[in-house]
């Protein structure tokens, strides 16, 4: 690594040094926005709303992949930054290596063990006689893209502790932007509807994994994917996964919680699963945006942290919180003030159009905290805090979030499951404070730490 990357962790300003890791992550996160809306904005384009809740339906079991993904990218990026802070270059080669095989090896396996389990999925998700071939159709042909979304997902974080964030932006750019082209032909020109989806959703993610792996094969890294370095000895595969286990439950969480919030809805009729698959993605403007800001500041945060920069840490961690509110409050008043427009773009039935506005405003009421959520998790995965980060993310979408979900369902039927996410949004923002709070005070009282700058 250039010792100008490692400035950018070191001794550039704090506002320039979130800016310039913070920024990639999300317009990379937006353009992963970007490649999951134009899915259904182009499928919408057939007029066959039986379709668009076919891909409600199928994301949350491909959004698996991205989960697992992360679980090797996120405790990566932590395992690396705190080493490269403490110099352990030889190390963090080490771990580099493990992140990339064991994706091809789970993603593989992934893969397989989902092909031999469709129709056991289908009906787990809740398909319904008219969506189960459609649903069929694109998870049958997006799931041969398995390694490839763990790859892409693992290195978009893991580049980011060498300061390159550019680059790590760009592998997912380019994926994602050669998806969204590739949609219009293939589900519009081809006229191959939901499985031309599929196909541009495969290739695309294949693209952004070989960015990746040219990337380390023939750039200027010091981290290292070659097979020579790989090694499950030195704790390797414990201290990625301790940490990036966790991130995966909570991502992996998020798609069980939405597979029982579309069985649910199952009773109330496809138009309302099309309805909450809509309004799900309004919502999530704030939230890819939040999560690539959380994701962006980690390596800065994990490096002050191996360093024993504490001062550092402090001032990146405080003007993140204070840039992340701001952030979460801004992009909340646009998508509600255009909640209606938004919607529109994707549906034209009148009964699943009513339900994604009401729903997407119910969504919207705590969108504001994600990016302050964010932070603090990312804070706490890039402390090494593994128990706590656990506690997170089964909460949130777990412990927290599937029982509000029956209990308000049968308080307040079909709203009341909707009314569910703002509950564990809530309840969760409060846990992670305390735990951050609680973390830090431990971390700040070890032996030979003090919280002045070294």
């Amino acid at each position: 690594m250039e010792q100008k990357s490692l400035k950018v962790f070191e001794s550039m300003p704090i506002p320039k040094a979130v800016f310039k890791n913070a920024l990639p992550a999300m317009v990379a996160m937006l353009m992963v926005l970007v490649y999951n809306l134009a899915d259904t904005f182009f499928i919408g384009q057939t007029h066959n709303v039986l379709q668009i809740a076919a891909v409600s339906l199928a994301t949350p079991v491909f959004l698996m992949f991205m989960a697992v993904g992360t679980a090797f990218g996120i405790g990566g990026t932590s395992v690396i930054s705190r080493a490269l802070g403490e110099g352990r270059k030889d190390y963090a080669k080490k771990v580099c290596s493990f992140c990339m095989w064991g994706c091809v090896i789970v993603g593989v396996g992934m893969a397989v063990l989902f092909l031999i389990f469709m129709e056991p999925i289908l009906s787990l998700i809740g398909a319904s006689s008219d969506t189960w071939d459609f649903a069929k159709t694109y998870l049958m042909i997006v799931v041969y893209s398995g390694p490839f979304v763990l790859i892409s997902n693992c290195y978009a974080n893991v580049i980011r502790t060498e300061g390159e964030s550019g680059k790590a932006m760009m592998g997912q750019l380019l994926g994602n932007l050669l998806n969204v082209i590739l949609d219009p032909i293939m589900i519009l020109v081809f006229d191959w509807n939901i499985a031309g989806a599929a196909i541009a959703t495969v290739i695309g993610n294949m693209f952004g994994a070989v960015y990746y792996i040219f990337y380390f094969l023939h750039g200027k890294s010091s981290l290292s994917i070659r097979l020579k370095y790989f090694t499950l000895k030195e704790k390797i595969c414990s201290s990625v996964l301790v940490i990036g286990v966790p991130a995966a439950l909570g991502s992996m969480l998020m798609s069980v919680s939405q597979i029982i919030i579309n069985s649910q809805m199952a009773e109330y009729g496809d138009m309302t699963i099309a309805g909450m698959g809509v309004a799900m993605k309004v919502v999530t403007i704030t939230g890819m945006v939040c999560m690539g800001l959380g994701q962006g500041v980690q390596p800065l945060l994990g490096y002050c942290i191996g360093a024993k920069l504490w001062k550092r840490f402090n001032d990146a961690f405080q003007f993140s919180i204070i840039f992340s509110l701001i952030l979460g409050v801004v992009l909340t008043i646009i998508c509600y003030l255009f909640t209606n427009q938004i919607v529109s773009v994707f549906l034209t039935d009148v009964t699943a159009f009513d339900y994604a506005v009401q729903f997407a405003k119910i969504l919207l009421t705590t969108s504001f905290m994600f990016g302050v959520f964010y932070v603090l998790i990312n804070a706490l995965q890039a402390m090494g805090a593994a128990t706590a980060s656990l506690i997170i993310n089964l909460s949130r979408q777990g412990m927290i979030f599937i029982p509000s979900l029956f209990i308000l369902k049968a308080v307040l039927g079909l709203t009341g499951l909707v009314w569910a996410q703002p509950v564990a949004d809530i309840l969760s923002i409060l846990l992670a404070t305390v735990l951050y709070i609680n973390t830090y005070k431990k971390l700040s009282t070890q032996k030979n730490v003090t919280l002045q700058e070294t």
